[in-house]
């Protein structure tokens, strides 16, 4: 054993080729299995040779800044979990405080409409029912978008939607255009 190859690797070491074994996973050099099997040598490694071994057939990671490829335009999530921009994570997070807080603002509007109507019908100010819908509903989700957006689950939505889009348009390129008239 020549030098660096005989020392022990430490944890940090053996967390870096696990993540540029997950990388190539999600690159598809890796299948499932292998994968598998590599990162549990990984973790059993105890020397840098060890841990050598099982990059030897994958390519060093370039950064996108050197990267022949050009980078998709347009795309606002990245599909690795890369993070939105600031100006599109506010856009994300407007979403979906949106989704979760519309619903709630419109049967609001529905009950309080009908206690409105039915106080006017009856000429007399009625008991204020709705805050009974309200109170608690409201509750249940003022912690559910603390806790969601503590979470960042607005960006983990984001990149769900972003990878159906990208199966959807995936499939409309397989998929022919125009099949031929049956004869």
């Amino acid at each position: 054993m020549d030098g660096r190859d005989g020392m022990r690797a430490a944890d940090s070491d053996r967390a870096a080729v696990a993540d540029r074994l997950r990388v190539a996973l999600d690159e598809g050099r890796l299948d499932l299995h292998e994968y598998d099997e590599r990162l549990q040598r990984a973790y059993a490694a105890r020397t840098y040779a060890d841990l050598e071994t099982l990059l030897t057939d994958l390519p060093p990671v370039t950064p996108t800044q050197r990267s022949g490829l050009a980078p998709a335009a347009g795309a606002t999530v990245g599909l690795l979990g890369d993070q939105p921009g600031p100006a599109a994570t506010r856009g994300v997070t407007a979403r979906w405080l949106a989704e979760v807080w519309f619903p709630y603002l419109r049967v609001i509007a529905i009950v309080v409409t009908i206690w409105a109507v039915t106080s006017l019908l009856s000429q007399d100010l009625l008991y204020f029912w709705p805050a009974w819908v309200a109170g608690p509903w409201g509750a249940v989700l003022a912690v559910r978008t603390f806790t969601g957006l503590a979470a960042k689950e607005p960006q983990r939505q984001a990149v769900k939607r972003q990878r159906r889009r990208d199966r959807k348009q995936a499939k409309r390129a397989i998929k022919p255009d125009n099949p031929p008239p049956a004869p």
